[in-house]
């Protein structure tokens, strides 16, 4: 890569523009619509849960990077909300498969739907009709970006 070149270095700018504004998107979406009463930590586990289905505490602590007993202490707390319900393991009865409630799926689809609206609101008062369309260009795009 030669940052030299008139497109190498466009596409290093853009690269980095796009990550801070991603940033602040993300962000500004969680000042607008908040956690709803849970930590960040906590939403990150409903998360993992509803993509990618039923997961142990040493599952969820892996991919959240943290210690087990530190998302044991999560766990237990959405647990305690009602968000999550645990089943033995099916193949090992010492370790328990967790997986979230219908308390908990309408807790993310009513958080989705807040977060969906307020970017709705802003694209409509802040965005000409014609911007409106150039979004919807680059939306094409970035889907391209994130696509394996």
């Amino acid at each position: 890569m030669d940052p030299s070149t008139p497109d190498t270095a466009l596409a290093m700018t853009i690269a980095g523009e796009l990550r801070v504004q991603l940033g602040k998107l993300k962000r500004r979406l969680r000042e607008e619509t908040g956690s709803r009463g849970l930590s960040w930590s906590q939403v990150a586990v409903l998360g993992h849960l509803e993509r990618e289905g039923s997961k142990t505490v040493t599952e969820l602590a892996e991919l959240e990077g943290v210690r087990q007993q530190s998302m044991g202490a999560t766990v237990a707390s959405l647990e305690t909300a009602g968000l999550l319900k645990g089943v033995p393991h099916p193949t090992d009865g010492r370790r328990t498969m967790l997986s979230l409630t219908p308390k908990a799926r309408a807790w993310i689809k009513a958080s989705r739907a807040a977060r969906e609206d307020w970017l709705f609101h802003t694209i409509q008062i802040r965005l000409s009709p014609t911007e409106q369309k150039k979004l919807a260009g680059a939306v094409e795009l970035l889907k391209r970006l994130v696509e394996p």
